[in-house]
């Protein structure tokens, strides 16, 4: 274990770590690489023994906050606790995985077997090493964001011993994983949220058709040299499910077009939020978290789409796509290209390491408080309170106050999951 840094932004102590894992936790033998975290205090409280709270980022592919101010959800957690921000394996200043170490593999199945590295079974893993490690092998509490859930219900599943309290948003998973159930529930809540963007800016709906009627037409290049497609477009979307998503694609498209070309601002904006520079294990994991012991995931986003005609690219007024991850990406998007081998052998992967024990979470004795958004765009309601009943000590406050993106713009969500565990007891301990 090496630390790295030790600096103060106002408000904020930190602490930088840098820890050594296996690649492969199953096999050593194959290498390793480097986990990194920082650690938030107090500065006025960083002398004392606080307890840890582990933030789980949402992704896949999701580094840690950077935070800039003492805000939110953070500054409500730094009352009382250390706060562990870790950049999760391949992401941010841990080993990062990129285009340039995708072109390293002699073969797409090597490939595929790296990327295979890098799930939530291999995340919990890293998370019990440097709590054992740095963090003086205390429970810790968590706080999982969207997928931050995910790996929330593999961390109970495979080392329970490791938590005190487990803080949920937006993110308890199917426990029956199936990647065809969860895009077939997310279409119609895609859909639903065009409509309510189209209720909102009526007048750009006629914008949004004439910007994809021209690049119908052809030939229209992002700064880096990809051609910008109806369906690259549509993928702009994703962001509808987060509370100033629709805002953000309004402004977008309000000042698309410099007479009848679509002007260089758009052109930039629209390659900064579709090239995944920042986090090809996004794109190149996204269907692999519902890989779960025997069957394929098989492109079902794909599939899906091509059930639901309204999304195709010359319908009009044109929808817009949500968090769907499709294999023409793989072909047209530059930073994706190098993962295209590899990806298409796990969407063909018959067999997963299961990641969740249903046995051992239904005996669950960890407290675990996660906030159900009725109306997520991105994790389906209905299956979260299912899971929800199904594993031991849970308690839900399920809400339409808030999409997707809520403990981010509230501190009042975080607030409200600690008082439930407080109301009942408060986290376990080593006693």
């Amino acid at each position: 274990m090496t630390v790295v840094a030790t600096y103060t932004i106002p408000g904020m102590r930190v602490r930088e770590h840098v820890v050594g894992v296996p690649l492969d936790w199953s096999d050593p033998a194959r290498g390793s690489i480097e986990v990194f975290a920082r650690e938030i205090v107090d500065p006025v409280r960083a002398g004392e023994d606080l307890p840890c709270l582990a933030y789980l980022q949402g992704g896949p592919g999701g580094k840690g906050p950077r935070p800039l101010a003492r805000t939110g959800w953070l500054d409500r957690a730094l009352r009382d606790h250390r706060v562990v921000l870790v950049d999760q394996r391949g992401t941010g200043r841990s080993t990062r995985v990129d285009g340039r170490r995708m072109r390293a593999f002699a073969t797409a199945e090597e490939a595929a077997d790296f990327l295979a590295c890098f799930r939530a079974d291999a995340i919990v893993a890293d998370h019990e090493h440097l709590r054992k490690t740095v963090f003086g092998g205390r429970r810790w509490s968590t706080l999982g964001q969207s997928y931050g859930g995910f790996i929330t219900l593999t961390y109970l599943s495979t080392a329970p011993e490791g938590l005190s309290a487990c803080y949920v948003t937006g993110g308890l998973p199917g426990l029956d994983p199936s990647a065809a159930e969860v895009y077939r529930r997310t279409y119609p809540r895609v859909e639903a949220k065009n409509r309510a963007f189209q209720r909102r800016y009526p007048h750009q709906v006629a914008q949004v058709d004439r910007i994809a009627d021209r690049l119908a037409g052809g030939d229209v290049r992002l700064p880096d040299g990809d051609v910008l497609t109806v369906r690259r477009f549509q993928s702009l979307g994703l962001d509808l499910g987060m509370a100033p998503g629709a805002e953000r694609l309004h402004w977008l498209v309000d000042e698309a077009f410099c007479g009848d070309e679509l002007s260089a601002t758009f052109l930039h904006e629209v390659l900064a939020r579709t090239s995944y520079a920042d986090n090809p294990l996004f794109a190149a994991l996204h269907e692999s978290i519902y890989g779960h012991g025997p069957g394929a995931t098989g492109w079902a986003a794909q599939a899906e789409r091509d059930r639901h005609p309204q999304f195709a690219e010359d319908a009009r007024p044109l929808l817009f796509t949500g968090e769907m991850i499709y294999p023409w990406m793989f072909r047209e998007i530059a930073g994706l290209r190098p993962f295209h081998g590899a990806v298409e052998v796990l969407a063909a992967r018959e067999e997963w390491p299961p990641l969740y024990d249903l046995d051992r979470l239904a005996a669950n004795e960890v407290p675990v408080a996660a906030a159900v958004y009725h109306d997520d765009m991105y994790v389906d309601a209905g299956l979260q309170l299912d899971t929800a009943a199904r594993v031991g000590n849970v308690r839900t406050w399920i809400t339409n106050e808030y999409e997707h993106d809520g403990v981010r713009q509230d501190e009042r969500v975080f607030t409200r999951l600690v008082e439930m565990i407080r109301e009942t007891g408060g986290g376990a301990t080593d006693a």
